[in-house]
């Protein structure tokens, strides 16, 4: 999408919002923030410069989700395939993520925001753990939106940490031989509580989920732009809501004749 083809940023902004059907949104959007890397490599700059600049459109995505009335917001922000990059890199990411809390606490609060977290955040380090989870605590009381940072996550590993709990419960005798339906392991997964997203939003172009919600996202629709994470805005955001709007949900059913 051209940004600025026919006026201004804000022009399209009001011009794109002006399309939306605010009743028929999706209740819970998730978006894969991708390209913070290439696009600091694209402007000389480190990758850490690249993670800054996405902070200011997960500021942005979250605001917007919260005017438009979306009860479900979910971020992949560090996947437990990122443990793998360097230790400066990580630093930095844990750094920006406990800034990112200071500053947007009150603003969460201000606005009925409830902070969760998905993944296995006891991975992380304590003083990261015990800042966010301070952070929920305060939060607790919002109702208004609920936003999911995925921290230390993995479908893959999300699948399995619930896997074993089941088995864990079958040994210990609460869980009857044959009994395990779809909401039952649902409930064991740390997205538990969150209704599946309608909506998963992947920026930088790669057409792939990357480990993320592989049991949740079933039926989601997806929607990929080529626009790297730091530079989506606003009107892409609205593009994104206008396509979903646009296609016709059967869940494996046939439209009637």
């Amino acid at each position: 999408m051209a940004m600025v083809k026919d006026g201004t940023q804000k022009e399209l902004e009001v011009r794109l919002l002006g399309q939306l059907d605010r009743e028929r949104l999706p209740r819970h959007v998730a978006v894969i923030m991708d390209g913070n890397g290439r696009w600091a490599r694209q402007r000389g700059l480190p990758r850490n410069a690249g993670h800054r600049a996405g902070a200011r459109s997960v500021r942005e995505i979250v605001t917007t989700s919260r005017e438009l009335g979306i009860e479900y917001l979910t971020l992949y922000a560090f996947s437990v395939e990122n443990w793998k990059r360097p230790t400066t890199e990580i630093t930095a990411l844990m750094l920006l993520l406990t800034n990112y809390l200071k500053r947007e606490k009150q603003t969460m609060l201000d606005n009925g925001i409830r902070l969760n977290t998905i993944g296995r955040t006891r991975d992380l380090p304590p003083r990261v753990h015990d800042s966010l989870q301070k952070v929920i605590d305060e939060t607790s009381v919002g109702h208004d939106m609920t936003l999911s940072v995925a921290l230390s996550y993995g479908g893959r590993a999300d699948i399995l940490d619930a896997v074993n709990r089941l088995v864990e419960e079958a040994r210990e005798g609460r869980l009857p031989e044959g009994e395990i339906t779809e909401a039952h392991f649902a409930s064991e997964l740390s997205t538990h509580g969150l209704p599946d997203p309608d909506l998963l939003i992947r920026t930088s172009g790669e057409q792939r989920v990357s480990n993320f919600l592989l049991w949740e996202i079933a039926y989601a629709e997806l929607w990929i732009t080529p626009v790297y994470w730091p530079d989506f805005r606003r009107p892409h955001y609205y593009e994104a809501l206008l396509d979903f709007q646009r296609r016709e949900r059967r869940f494996g059913g046939v439209e009637a004749v």
